[in-house]
């Protein structure tokens, strides 16, 4: 059984609006260009404009600005970032986000902060056929924290605290998905075991990425409610050696006696977070990623998910949600592997996305 939270109704402007994703992918690689022709290697700051467009904010505007530094010689680039956008609602979030590598990778930590302020505009709230407005405060803190225990295998822990829970025990990517139709105070702790052979941790070519963890969410440590997440995510990369990569990427997300603000939500691009709830949900991905010249290249993508009780409710198709899409690519920082990706997606009734974000989505 799963739970549909409406939104906002509002659809995409199309053309015009999939025309300035483009241009802030030209912009953002003109700002790249720019600063690697004044200096001897790759700049170490990133400035990206912002956009997207989200049946709950609605259209947003802002910018994402970052530093990247490397630890040692044999480390993967760290990356400091902060964001800030605004919405045609006025809606305002912000936030931080670290991804650090130290020791010749044999240390990993991930630090996020996000806050803001979220005015939702429902026609139909929560079905009740009548039209409100609600203003909701946002604050979340996540730090994950990984040592090399043998080969490429890492493990380590997590802890989160957050009023949104729905997509919040994640990397906070992007931030914009940590927020759901309903929140609460919550705080957890978990374990976390990773497998990874990866060519590139950001831009992968080859390779295998495992990675199994959990939440503990308790009372105890702070929150309104106790319950447990379970999360498991296999992806993997092939090289056609022909300037195109095929990845393709496997997920669960299992709960254990959560409130509905704690349950799974559809994971695919194409669908907003928190709009579909069920306890569990799974889905399969593949995306086919083509390069034309060094930096420049396209994605096409498509994958399905299943919001379920048990696991033989995904036998019935109200259950499972489909999504496609394709977009551009432009390869930001090489050495980094940092990527900027504009894309639509579409997803369940006809309902179109579109949006720029940083970073591959697995």
């Amino acid at each position: 059984m799963s739970f549909n939270l409406p939104g906002n109704s509002r659809r995409l402007a199309g053309c015009p609006f999939i025309g300035l994703l483009i241009l802030s992918v030209l912009y953002g690689a003109c700002q790249s260009s720019r600063a690697d022709d004044t200096d001897a290697g790759e700049s170490p700051w990133l400035l990206v404009p912002n956009l997207s467009v989200d049946p709950k904010l609605g259209s947003s505007l802002g910018v994402m600005g970052g530093y990247i530094h490397k630890f040692d010689p044999l480390s993967t680039p760290s990356m400091l970032v902060a964001s800030y956008s605004k919405s045609n609602n006025d809606s305002v979030i912000g936030g931080v986000f670290g991804q650090l590598f130290f020791a010749e990778d044999q240390q990993k930590l991930v630090l996020g902060i996000a806050t803001g302020e979220i005015n939702n505009d429902y026609d139909d709230f929560l079905g009740s056929g009548i039209p409100a407005q609600t203003t909701d405060q946002l604050e979340a803190y996540f730090a994950r924290y990984l040592h090399q225990v043998g080969g490429d295998w890492y493990a380590g822990a997590q802890a989160i605290s957050t009023n949104y829970t729905i997509g919040a025990d994640g990397f906070f990517d992007p931030i914009l998905d940590l927020i759901g139709l309903t929140g609460f105070d919550s705080a957890g702790l978990g374990l976390v075991v990773e497998y990874d052979t990866r060519d590139n941790l950001r831009n992968p070519t080859t390779g295998r990425f495992l990675s199994a963890h959990n939440i503990a969410y308790r009372e105890s440590f702070g929150g309104d409610e106790s319950f447990d997440v379970y999360s498991l995510k296999y992806s993997e990369y092939i090289d056609f050696k022909a300037q195109q990569v095929l990845a393709w990427q496997v997920k669960g997300r299992w709960t254990s006696d959560a409130p509905i603000g704690g349950y799974s939500s559809v994971d695919l691009r194409g669908y907003v977070r928190g709009n579909y709830l069920a306890p569990n949900y799974s889905h399969v991905q593949v995306e086919d990623r083509i390069s034309f010249t060094e930096r420049w290249g396209m994605s096409v993508f498509a994958g399905v998910g299943c919001l379920y009780d048990g696991f033989s409710d995904c036998a019935e198709s109200g259950n499972l949600y489909a999504a496609v899409g394709t977009g551009l690519i432009y390869t930001l920082k090489p050495e980094a592997g940092i990527v900027v990706r504009a894309e639509v997606a579409k997803g369940e009734a006809d309902e179109y996305f579109a949006y720029v974000s940083v970073g591959n989505p697995f």
